[in-house]
């Protein structure tokens, strides 16, 4: 396996007024998952990969973000969030229960 992880954020867009996650930020919060994943050093083989995806269907439960190979799924608030996420989940390998969707 290449990378450890591999991680995606719906940054779907809907047509304006329909929900999707794109509208709560996605993008930024992929970017700023990105960084993060850089600056920590966990970017590359054997690491982390973080992806945006097209619409993953779970627009009820958005912002979404999925992590393989557990197809482990989460929501976020904030970058709080998506911080936890990395220490717990792709650092420590502790699914994040309170985020679980």
């Amino acid at each position: 396996m290449f990378f450890k992880y591999h991680v995606f954020f719906c940054c779907n867009q809907r047509e304006a007024g329909e929900a999707c996650c794109a509208n709560l930020g996605a993008q930024k919060m992929r970017d700023y998952a990105k960084q993060r994943i850089k600056a920590l050093g966990l970017a590359g083989e054997g690491g982390a990969r973080i992806n945006s995806a097209g619409c993953l269907g779970r627009c009820e439960k958005g912002p979404v973000v999925v992590v393989y190979p557990q197809g482990v799924w989460y929501t976020w608030i904030d970058e709080e969030d998506i911080d936890e996420i990395i220490e717990q989940h792709l650092q420590q390998g502790q699914i994040v229960e309170r985020l679980r969707v």
